[in-house]
């Protein structure tokens, strides 16, 4: 396939681009800043084949869309909602009407067609925005949460620079410039409600990312070159930080800095791919390629995609602060993170960029430019890179992913529809928009059978920093003791009594990963939460194994500090579940998930839910915002998917008394035709518990017959389990035995093949 290149996307070689990253403390590097405009996302030598390629029949709707989108705007834009706020410092606030954006799309109409009345709109534009950022700031209220459309501001003022008049420069770059200073941090700065600083670990779209592009719009032209100057190197050095942190935490596996979907597949790759494309069209220099790591957020982006039957959005699993009213994959702008990464990384890392491709078929549009309206003209739709075919990744991806900065662990039987689909969360190496939910599962196979539950809905109601946030919302373990306080979580605080007391939950840092194994009959992993319980447990142990393809064994040590403390041991289902004996039956859409308990052998079994329970934890049912909710429900009905709220748990107490407890489930995933779960027979060790599963129709070593998965684990001591398989054929005799032995390590994966490496 021929390989299709802008220049002004692509505008140096790929030998220019492998220099090595600049570092933040040598200013060596603004000799290599551009002296004449434009200099952001495009300049004087680019331009001419970004207007050639605006003019193709490729850019031609897009364009036309533009003009006509600016020749609606007014000419006497008016600016609103700057004035003072009275409510709460943690409660939204409108954002100001200001007309960054609009500005941007004016200039570069401007660009393309030379017309007076587009330059005229865009000064116009930044002349009442401008005012209205300072009365903002003079009123102690945010712009935006967002930075997107101050960063369209400055990206309009440096294209339409060359039409200024030198007054009309000042008028412009000095005030703008003057309000990005004033918003960044320091000592003795008023309070601004709702300001948005944002470090490197978040999606750096707040007002931290805003220094970059001001000092590079204003820098060397002789109108505030000091504070262009300051700003330039503030914003370059922190940009950098978070180019860098974003690259440590992607590791060799691949991520973006926080776990949640609906955050990393959203507004946080802009922050770096503008940061890269600006670097390149002011010095020349591709900075993509000393991050390569970062080309590989897509293979995370896989792993978190749970394909549907109808081949429409696909579903992921409800991590995190992402809300839980479909648990679709958050795909809105799937298409263009897509063609950022295939573009930049496809030589770095040709195994992501193909993946990147192969992901742009699962977006459910082809939309560019809706936040940043420069992309549909800078980013071509044919870049050359072949998307991977389904039966290349079912032959070369390995049966679970472990994400180890992120803490995410994916398990899956394969890569259909009907298959099985798991997530374990253990280590994280970050809280941003992480709950208290180390050591938890989710369950997918034909629908959410075990699932987080709760949702964030909207700021103002007080479940998402009191239910939904906390263990008690999570597949996880409690440990009560009588008088704990509820752990912190951002959202609305209540001041009533059981807003102070938690529900037997964690309270902060992460677990231990112990061991992590996979291969084709099964995967494992085992962490310690102990030290997240902390003073309330001396072992909170998970040693988790999905055997091939629908079967979980659950293995739990947990230790109280206090044998007085009662531990209970959770399982959350969208729907009511049957209890019979130490066997739970649960139905979610055409899925059903069975699980048995097989110890302590003196548990008891409750059912927690329905109508004025859904959300019970402290004493008190956390509602949703009603109006919200009646929302979802009603979104729900119409296009018969969701909500997954998990309006029921199941909780499996341990009788106190005893400093250790250990908790052993076997769950099976199916679909509603299965009438019982898989036949699971307690086959304890001296020293170890154990569980056998009998499988009919299994396979080993290219035999079929009656499988038998032998799970052991060791009751005390060393955190260590073993798996034996063994296969019979119909007369009943053994034709096919291993035996695998877990100690503590983690297997390396890395890249979008890891077994290859």
């Amino acid at each position: 396939m021929t390989l299709r290149i802008l220049p002004a996307v692509l505008a140096v070689t790929l030998a220019l681009a492998a220099s090595a990253s600049p570092q933040a403390g040598d200013d060596a590097w603004l000799a290599k800043i551009r002296r004449d405009h434009p200099r952001m996302f495009f300049n004087r030598d680019t331009w001419p084949s970004v207007k050639e390629h605006v003019l193709s029949p490729e850019c031609a709707e897009a364009y036309a869309k533009l003009l006509a989108d600016c020749d609606k705007y007014p000419a006497k834009p008016v600016c609103s909602d700057f004035g003072p706020v009275s409510s709460l410092p943690s409660t939204p606030i409108k954002p100001v009407r200001e007309w960054g954006l609009e500005a941007a799309k004016c200039a570069f109409a401007w660009r393309m067609t030379g017309e007076q009345k587009y330059l005229d709109k865009a000064k116009e534009m930044l002349r009442v925005s401008i005012d209205a950022y300072h009365a903002a700031y003079r009123n102690r209220r945010a712009v935006h949460w967002y930075s997107h459309g101050r960063i369209l501001a400055i990206c309009a003022y440096d294209w339409i620079f060359e039409g200024l008049s030198d007054d009309e420069r000042r008028a412009i770059a000095v005030p703008l410039l003057r309000h990005v200073d004033d918003v960044q941090p320091g000592k003795g700065k008023p309070f601004v409600t709702r300001l948005n600083y944002g470090r490197p670990p978040s999606g750096w779209y707040g007002t931290r990312a805003l220094p970059w592009y001001a000092g590079l719009a204003a820098y060397g032209d002789g109108i505030c070159d000091e504070l262009a100057l300051k700003l330039i190197k503030t914003g370059r050095a922190g940009a950098l930080e978070m180019v860098e942190y974003r690259d440590r935490s992607a590791g060799d596996d691949g991520g973006l800095s926080v776990g949640v979907p609906e955050y990393s597949m959203g507004a946080y790759p802009w922050a770096h791919f503008n940061f890269f494309h600006t670097w390149r069209s002011a010095t020349g220099e591709n900075l993509a390629r000393n991050y390569p790591h970062l080309g590989l957020f897509m293979n995370w982006v896989w792993w978190n995609a749970i394909p549907r039957a109808d081949q429409k959005r696909p579903f992921c699993y409800g991590f995190g602060d992402g809300q839980h009213t479909q648990n679709f994959l958050p795909a809105g702008s799937l298409y263009e993170h897509a063609l950022q990464y295939a573009l930049f990384f496809r030589d770095a890392d040709p195994d992501s960029a193909r993946l990147a491709a192969t992901l742009q078929g699962y977006a459910p549009n082809r939309n560019v430019g809706a936040d940043w309206p420069m992309y549909p003209f800078l980013l071509p739709s044919n870049h050359g890179v072949k998307p991977f075919t389904e039966e290349e990744l079912d032959a070369r991806q390995p049966k679970a992913r472990h994400f180890e900065f992120l803490g995410q662990t994916f398990m899956r039987s394969g890569r259909r529809p009907d298959s099985t689909y798991c997530l374990f969360t253990a280590g994280s190496k970050t809280t941003v928009h992480k709950h208290y939910d180390e050591n938890n599962f989710v369950i997918f196979k034909n629908d959410f059978l075990a699932l987080d539950s709760g949702t964030r809905a909207v700021e103002t109601d007080t479940q998402l920093r009191y239910y939904y946030a906390q263990t008690v919302a999570h597949n996880c373990v409690l440990v009560h003791r009588p008088g704990e306080p509820m752990p912190e979580h951002w959202g609305r605080t209540s001041n009533e009594p059981e807003a102070k007391v938690g529900h037997g939950g964690q309270v902060s840092g992460a677990a231990k990963v112990l061991a992590f194994a996979t291969n084709p009959m099964f995967s494992y992993i085992a962490s310690d939460a102990a030290p997240v319980y902390q003073r309330k447990a001396t072992a909170a142990v998970r040693q988790f194994i999905h055997v091939q393809p629908d079967y979980f064994v659950v293995y739990d040590r947990v230790d109280a500090a206090d044998p007085s403390y009662l531990r209970q041991w959770l399982l959350h289902t969208e729907n009511e579940p049957s209890v019979e004996g130490g066997t739970v039956r649960a139905d979610c859409g055409r899925g059903r998930l069975f699980c048995e308990t097989l110890l302590p052998a003196d548990a008891s079994l409750a059912k927690v839910g329905g109508p004025g329970r859904e959300y019970w934890a402290s004493g008190k049912n956390w509602e949703m915002d009603a109006k919200f909710e009646k929302s979802a429900e009603a979104y729900a009905r119409k296009i018969g998917v969701g909500t997954y709220f998990g309006k029921w748990r199941l909780e499996v107490s341990a009788p106190v008394g005893a400093k250790e407890t250990r908790f052993l489930h076997v769950l099976t995933a199916a679909d509603t035709s299965r009438e019982s779960p898989v036949r699971a027979a307690r086959a304890d060790e001296d020293g170890r518990d154990g569980v056998t599963l009998s499988i009919p129709g299994g396979a080993l070593d290219g035999k079929t017959g009656l499988l038998k998965v032998t799970c052991l684990f060791n009751r005390a001591g060393t955190v260590g389990a073993e798996v034996r398989c063994s296969l019979a054929d119909a007369s009943g005799a053994t034709v096919a035995e291993r035996n695998f032995v877990l100690d503590n390590t983690i297997q390396p994966q890395s890249g979008v093949f890891p077994d290859e490496h």
